[in-house]
Formats: structure tokens, C-alpha cells, sequence
């Protein structure tokens, strides 16, 4: 008998020796999307002056990507990609759905499978807390796109404070701020279905312009604070610093929540077997460029507002992309590996060892690999299109490596974009029609046609005509 016990303890000892002591069989997983947060608006990636402890420590307990990037620089192709590991024109969503498109019966097509879809047939209780906005109408709620629960809003927008939220199939008003109320039905959910295991998508609205009103605990930090802001000329100072005061108590809304939601992993003992991904929909620009937003961006120099100027700049590409993966990543990891939200599809199943469904066409790569600190072939660029129509008309095509950045502006006139990244950082000096650039222009030319092909981009098929 003494044998039998002394050989168990020896088991036990070598298997929490190699950290496998109690680890789950099946991990949770928490993604985590906010609304037009730039990456340089975390602390984090190097901003002393945003206030963002939380997402700061889930930097800390996990994995910095230093290199990820958004499939198209606004909301619904962005979303599209991130949930389906398709880019827009694969999915026929090129650009945000308008209202109007939203009630013409424009959204995600049945043949796009979302990762909430493979979870849910695989054992995982779903749910989407927030944003929504891949289709308005019935036959594309999330709750026919693999979401068992859904509490928030179809479509693009909803109020900073007191919002409207649809909950139970009808849609009401909410007395509070939005971070606090999605924050509040995630913790809820957490609690509800914390004896399974369970995938949890929670969309902010936030730091989505209308930036205010915040509580009054997020914006206090602020209302001093003499904010550094871009040197562009024709910029108001004034008015770019006002606007970044009220974006960062924006993004202090949603770290605070994210304390919230932290704490509640820790007392429910659901931290040490919860994935966190925390990551936002594209970048960001206030001032940069002398532009305001993103791949849509109005121009605010000289006292205007507008009119738009189509980009795929470094700033509305480049997004913030941290994960916490307990047990996997060793804290504190930074990662330069060219990544995509495309990617976000075969990553989440290869996390959860789930397999894809057979005969399913996706176009990203799984990094999971990459996060448990293996070392894998990978790719050396990323590549981005926007087909904007909403207030303007562009065909943009991108490809972004380590030192060069080109954009193409299809069907238009002198609009063509490269820039060399380790020279010009900012993406300020076009380099495009520079003769010394021409053969790199040329190479970078060549794989991006060679990437349009391997998507049957329809630009091609237009270009021929």
C-alpha cells in the first residue's frame, strides 16, 4: 500500500514540476474587441499619458504583438475578418454597413462560418456582449452566427451614456455609461456559465467618437492634462488636444472595466483557465496625418471638418493585440511576428484545440504556435484592402513589411502610396514616383498582385476590363 502511495506522489510531483498540475481540459476564452482604439493608445505600447493599468497587465501576465494589424481600417469588413478569417470582398462586405445597406439586407453570408459557430458545436456556450454590426436584419443576428446569448446592438453605434441595447429579442434604453452596462451582463454571463466551458465576445462601443461623456471617474484623470498630439500643419492645438482628453478618458472607461471583469475571473477561479484577447478593430488617428479617424478619415486641418481622405496609413492599420494565455505564455512576452484579425479564425481553435471545419477556405494562419514560444514558419508581410463607398469612393490595396509600406489606389490618379518605414516612420515622405524606389515599388507590386490572386480579388477582374 505504502507503495502504491509513494509511486502516486511521484506522478503528482512530475507533473506539477512540468506545470501541468491541475491544468484544465478545456480552456475558456474571452475576446475582447473595443471600437477605434489606436494602439498608441496604450500604455503598454509606450504612452505615458493614457492611464491603462489593466490592459498594461494583461501585457505583463501575457503576450505584446508589436506588429498586428487590421485585414480593412473600419468597422464591418474588420469585423468580418476577425470572425470568419475572410477579407470583405471575400464576404461581399467592403465597406461599414450603413443604416440604409443595414435595411437593404446587407451582411454576413451564411457560407462565412464564424468561430463563435465552430465553438458552439463543439461544447462552448457562446456569447456576444456589445457590438454586432455585420447585418441588421433577422437572418444575420448573432444568434443565428453561432452566439447562444446576445445582449447589445445590430447595429454600428449606440450612445456613450445611456445607450440602447437590445436584451431578451427587444430593444430598450439603459440608464448608465456603455463600458459599465456591457461590462456589468459580462460578468453576469461569466457567472451564469462558469460551470462549462464558455467563449465570451465582448464588443465596446468604445472609444468610438462621440468619445463623451464618460463617468466622472474616467474623466477627471484628464481635465489637467496638456496632452501630446501630432505636428501637422494647419492642425487647431487646441481642438486636437480637447478631442485626445476625451478619447483617452474614452479608453480609461474601458480599462477600468476591464479591472472589473478581471477581478471577477479571479473570485469566480476562472482567471488561471481563461484566455483573454484584447485587441480593437483598426487603429486610429486624431491630428495624425491631419486627419481625424480612420480608413474613412475627414481631414481637420485649416478649421474644417472633412472633406474624406481615403488611407490605409501605418496608424489606421496597426492595432493593439495582447493576450493573456495562462499556463501557455510566459509572461511578458513581446512578439514581432507579422500578424492579421484574420488570423483571429485559426488562432482561436488552434488555442482551444478545436479543429477547423472540413473543406472551410479561410485566409489567416494560426499563431497559437507562436504564443506557446514555438518556432514556425511565418510570413514576412501583411496585406489590407478597403473598398470605401460610404461619403467617398476608393479601391485601396496594401502591402505592409518590416521597412516598406505600399499602398495602391485603384482606378484613381496620382494616389498611389510607398513609404520606407525605418526613414519615415510617420509615413510622411511618398516614395512612390521616386525613380531610386522603383524596384523595390516593383517587388512589393509583384506580391501583392500575387496576394489579389490567391483571394480572386474582383480588383483584378476590373482592371482587365
Amino acid at each position: 500500500m505504502r507503495t502504491h502511495i509513494f509511486i502516486a506522489s511521484i506522478v503528482v510531483w512530475l507533473l506539477s514540476s512540468a506545470g501541468y498540475a491541475g491544468e484544465p481540459k478545456k480552456y475558456n476564452i474571452i475576446a475582447i474587441v473595443t471600437d477605434d482604439q489606436a494602439r498608441w493608445a496604450v500604455g503598454a505600447y509606450g504612452n505615458k499619458e493614457v492611464i491603462t493599468p489593466n490592459m498594461d497587465r494583461l501585457a505583463k501576465e501575457g503576450a505584446l504583438f508589436r506588429n498586428a494589424f487590421t485585414a480593412t481600417p473600419v468597422c464591418s469588413p474588420s469585423r468580418a475578418a476577425y470572425m470568419t478569417g475572410k477579407y470583405g470582398t471575400q464576404v461581399g462586405i467592403t465597406d461599414y454597413i450603413s443604416p440604409a445597406e443595414g435595411k437593404r439586407g446587407v451582411g454576413l453570408p451564411n457560407d462565412a462560418i464564424t468561430w463563435a459557430q465552430v465553438l458552439s458545436q463543439h461544447g462552448y456556450f457562446t456569447a456576444l456582449i456589445g457590438k454586432w454590426h455585420l447585418g441588421d436584419l433577422p437572418q444575420f443576428h448573432p444568434t443565428k452566427r453561432g452566439f447562444g446569448h446576445f445582449f447589445g446592438f445590430v447595429g454600428g453605434g449606440t450612445a456613450p451614456m445611456n445607450p440602447a441595447f437590445e436584451e431578451g429579442g427587444s430593444v430598450k434604453k439603459f440608464k448608465g455609461s456603455e463600458t459599465d452596462i456591457l461590462t456589468d451582463k459580462a460578468i453576469d454571463f461569466l457567472k451564469q456559465s462558469k460551470a462549462k466551458p464558455f467563449a465570451l465576445c465582448l464588443h465596446y462601443r468604445s472609444p468610438h467618437a462621440p468619445y463623451a461623456p464618460v463617468p466622472e471617474v474616467d474623466s477627471t484623470p484628464f481635465k489637467n492634462l496638456d496632452p501630446t498630439i501630432p505636428s501637422f500643419k494647419g492642425l487647431n492645438p487646441e481642438h486636437v488636444k480637447k478631442l485626445t482628453r476625451e478619447y483617452y478618458a474614452s479608453v480609461h472607461s474601458i480599462d477600468r472595466n476591464l479591472g472589473r471583469l478581471m477581478q471577477a475571473l479571479e473570485e469566480l477561479g476562472l482567471a488561471e483557465n481563461t484566455i483573454i484577447i484584447f485587441t480593437s478593430d483598426h487603429g486610429y488617428m486624431i491630428g495624425h496625418h491631419g486627419l481625424l479617424h480612420k480608413g474613412n478619415a475627414a481631414w481637420i486641418v485649416g478649421g474644417v471638418n472633412g472633406p474624406r481622405r481615403p488611407n490605409m496609413f501605418d496608424h489606421s492599420i496597426q492595432i493593439p493585440l495582447i493576450v493573456r494565455w495562462p499556463k501557455v505564455v510566459r509572461p511578458g512576452s513581446n512578439i514581432d511576428h507579422f500578424v492579421s484579425n484574420i488570423d483571429t479564425f485559426p488562432t482561436v481553435l488552434g488555442m482551444l484545440g478545436v479543429p477547423a471545419p472540413k473543406g472551410y477556405k479561410h485566409e489567416g494562419q494560426d499563431f497559437a504556435p507562436i504564443l506557446r514560444g514555438e518556432s514556425v514558419p511565418w510570413r514576412g508581410a501583411v496585406f489590407g484592402q478597403y473598398d470605401l463607398h460610404n461619403f467617398a469612393l476608393a479601391y485601396m490595396r496594401s502591402i505592409r513589411t518590416t521597412k516598406y509600406h505600399l499602398v495602391r489606389h485603384y482606378f484613381a490618379e496620382n494616389m498611389n502610396e510607398l513609404f520606407d518605414l525605418v526613414e519615415d516612420p510617420e509615413e510622411l515622405t511618398n516614395l512612390y514616383n521616386n525613380p531610386d524606389y522603383r524596384e523595390i515599388r516593383d517587388q512589393l507590386q509583384a506580391r501583392l498582385t500575387e496576394w489579389m490572386r490567391s483571394i480572386d480579388d474582383p480588383i483584378l477582374a476590373k482592371e482587365k476590363k
